[in-house]
């Protein structure tokens, strides 16, 4: 087994690998390039997002400055849109749907190390991989911790650490991040109205 099938595989490995330093380079080749487009070059950031991401769906955006291990680690479904200062360390696979939100300063974690010191000392390290449904709105400065799943039609509310699992269909927030509510019909019910008010120009 390779340190890099390893690392997918949330085994121990040793992150200077040879061939985990090669693919970490070419990333950070990419990121720096997109990294430094301007506000004219559209085109050019979804290029190197698509050839830096493991899968897009046809719509993504994500606001510069974004950084990243790997890159072909994440994975991300149709109409992906993250604010400035995203953070992914995809160490494992990072998994997100379609219609997904982040606001300014997500960070995703796979990374972690050993909790005895002797072993972390050897360089030793692992991951977990990271999961995100469809319908998924993740406030501003929230950190998601290695192996978390987030289900679908999701609300995570800004500032929140991540640590456990959130089923589908609720409003959660906090430090730990903890389920508050369900999202229910009456939500969609202010949404609709809100929206006919639009359309009617109110």
């Amino acid at each position: 087994m390779t340190e890099k099938e390893k690392m997918l595989s949330g085994k121990l490995y040793i992150a200077q690998d040879k061939e985990l330093v090669q693919d970490n380079k070419n990333a950070r080749r990419l990121v720096r390039l997109f990294n430094q487009t301007n506000e004219d070059e559209c085109d050019r950031r979804i290029a190197y997002l698509k050839e830096l991401f493991g899968s897009t769906g046809e719509n993504i955006w994500i606001e510069p400055p974004f950084h990243c291990d790997y890159g072909r680690h994440i994975f991300v479904g149709e109409n992906f849109y993250a604010n400035y200062d995203c953070i992914i360390i995809d160490v494992c696979p990072v998994t997100i749907g379609d219609h997904v939100l982040f606001g300014p300063r997500v960070c995703i974690y796979t990374a972690a190390h050993p909790i005895d010191a002797q072993v972390r000392a050897t360089g030793l390290e692992y991951g977990k991989p990271v999961t995100i449904g469809n319908d998924v709105w993740i406030g501003g400065n929230t950190v998601i911790n290695p192996g978390v799943a987030i289900g679908g039609n999701v609300v995570i509310g800004s500032g929140s650490v991540v640590t456990k699992d959130i089923p589908s269909g609720v409003v959660a927030a906090g430090t730990p991040c903890k389920v508050l509510r369900s999202i229910t019909g009456e939500d969609e019910k202010y949404r609709t109205t809100k929206q006919e008010e639009y359309k009617r120009g109110r």
